[in-house]
């Protein structure tokens, strides 16, 4: 009965000893996550009129805020009005919002050994924490009203994480390192383990699961270790218990990655697997908007990284640079440590926590001939705006460095 960290959750979720890859598996879920979107005034309100446990959904104001439509403010009139009737304890609304998969990191919500689901199909981004998280679309109804779902259980590949990124290297490098070597993992899970997965902090850990999203993955899932167990101590919001694969569970592949060896890498326009170059090799790409934040890469150690690229420096002339927090704490934390400053100084724009210009939703929209090298989570055509428009993907720090070139950036090389 040796099983992954994914089999085991599963299989704790479903009363089962034993859950293996192609099992369809009914679960109990842990937490519900609602969004904002999901509020629209021109649809009408479609949601339970019943939940399966009012302090067990969580309801976000992420993408969108503030409204800027009016469609968008009486949709966000209704989900208030929703939560005080249905008497939903959870609810970060302008002042208190950002990107749900932030701010169920900074909330405690998003725990090992748990179940997580949220409409976003970013919502792997809480395997950084050791929780099968997932995007549900529409299945967030019945989840909602019942606490339940299933999943076809998928075969695991194994990451064996060894060494230490180097300095202006950043987990995001390391995910399209992956995506450049080993292309997609449709159906397929990903766990990360390794004296050098113990190396990345949280919010690393956070980027390169969120940015799993982009290579199909279906959970992944960060072994539970001191750095993990420290960040929620204090911040847990429900007891635990972490899952550890077993040392003879089956794995699909096995992976080792020195991060000593990674180099800053650029997804380019339409897609991220198989579709990566090193920075260095695409200086020839003049810009035209540089973007950091969404839930790939809006937390106050991307505003560090930023803020020491473009700390003395001037954002070049041609270039828009916009930032974006993840949520309000992140954007706090980086005013008090001076980041904002910094980076206004330098020429940036600094707006309020939200999806933002990742969706191509409001504050940073790209137009026919735009081009954007963005720090967020997509590159396919019209994401961001125009369809038009050119969108390739970097680290914070590739995108700051970039800011001030006027072209794609090596950050090492500023």
């Amino acid at each position: 009965m040796s099983m992954t960290m994914a089999e085991k959750i599963l299989a704790r979720h479903s009363n089962r000893k034993e859950v293996r890859p192609g099992d369809l598996v009914s679960v109990s879920v842990d937490w519900a996550v609602d969004l904002d979107m999901g509020y629209s005034s021109a649809g009408g309100l479609n949601k339970p009129l019943k939940l399966f446990d009012p302090e067990r959904v969580v309801v976000v104001a992420d993408h969108l805020v503030p409204a800027p439509s009016v469609d968008v403010a009486n949709g966000l009139n209704a989900m208030r009005t929703y939560v005080k009737e249905m008497g939903i304890k959870w609810l970060f609304d302008l002042g208190s919002q950002g990107i749900s998969h932030q701010i169920v990191a900074e909330n405690g919500f998003a725990l090992p050994g748990q179940i997580l689901t949220c409409g976003d199909s970013h919502t792997v981004a809480s395997g950084a924490f050791n929780c099968a998280a997932r995007g549900m679309g529409s299945e967030m109804l019945y989840i909602m009203a019942k606490g339940q779902t299933w999943f076809i259980c998928s075969p695991t590949v194994r990451f064996v994480l060894k060494g230490r990124l180097h300095p202006r290297i950043q987990p995001r490098d390391v995910l399209h390192h992956i995506a450049d070597e080993y292309g997609d993992f449709a159906n397929t899970n990903i766990e990360f383990v390794g004296e050098g997965a113990h190396t990345i902090p949280i919010p690393g850990r956070q980027t390169i699961s969120t940015m799993c999203a982009e290579v199909s993955a279906e959970f992944a899932l960060w072994e539970a270790d001191d750095v993990l167990l420290s960040y929620l101590n204090g911040r847990a919001k429900a007891p635990f218990e972490p899952a550890f694969a077993d040392p003879d569970a089956n794995f699909q592949a096995v992976h080792e990655i020195d991060l000593s060896l990674i180099e800053p890498k650029v997804a380019l326009p339409g897609a991220v697997p198989g579709n990566i170059k090193p920075a260095r090799e695409l200086g020839d790409v003049r810009l035209t908007q540089c973007f950091i934040g969404s839930c790939a890469n809006g937390r106050v150690e991307d505003f560090e990284i930023a803020a020491e690229i473009l700390a003395g420096r001037r954002v070049h002339p041609d270039v828009r640079l916009i930032i974006t927090p993840s949520s309000q704490a992140q954007l706090l934390e980086a005013s008090r440590r001076g980041y904002v400053t910094t980076l206004l100084e330098a020429g940036a724009v600094v707006t309020s926590s939200t999806c933002g210009a990742c969706f191509g939703g409001h504050m940073g929209v790209l137009g026919d001939e735009d081009v954007c090298l963005t720090a967020s989570t997509r590159n396919y055509q019209g994401r961001m705006g125009s369809p038009r428009a050119q969108i390739y993907l970097g680290s914070p720090a590739t995108v700051a460095a970039s800011a001030i070139k006027g072209s794609i950036a090596d950050p090492r090389d500023v």
